[in-house]
């Protein structure tokens, strides 16, 4: 099954994984301990993560880290952006209408 990046990050488990890993690179092991499922259910997660190409592994001597890719996450947020201008400049109008009605209700 392909898999895209936003049904990657759909799931609370991933973006916790993401969120982690932002910070420093990590095992699966070293992720695991992070949540109350099994080191199996986190590798399911890390996988599609990979799968995506929203991690990047690393292999040192024995041990695998992941750690993010921020390209991808720059895809994510390049294509988000748009809508984030939409709702700033919703929030904008909606400032400016609150502090109309206030203008005009401390004038009574």
């Amino acid at each position: 099954m392909r898999r895209d990046v936003f049904q990657a990050i759909a799931d609370p488990t991933r973006r916790a994984i993401l969120a982690l890993i932002a910070l420093q690179a990590m095992t699966p092991n070293a992720l695991a301990e992070h949540f109350d499922s099994s080191r199996q259910a986190v590798s399911k997660h890390i996988k599609v993560l990979t799968e995506c190409q929203l991690v990047k592994q690393q292999s040192t001597g024995r041990e695998i880290y992941y750690q993010l890719n921020p390209v991808k996450m720059k895809e994510i947020s390049d294509w988000l952006e748009p809508f984030r201008q939409t709702w700033e400049g919703r929030f904008d109008r909606l400032d400016n209408v609150l502090k109309e009605m206030k203008k005009k209700n401390s004038g009574k």
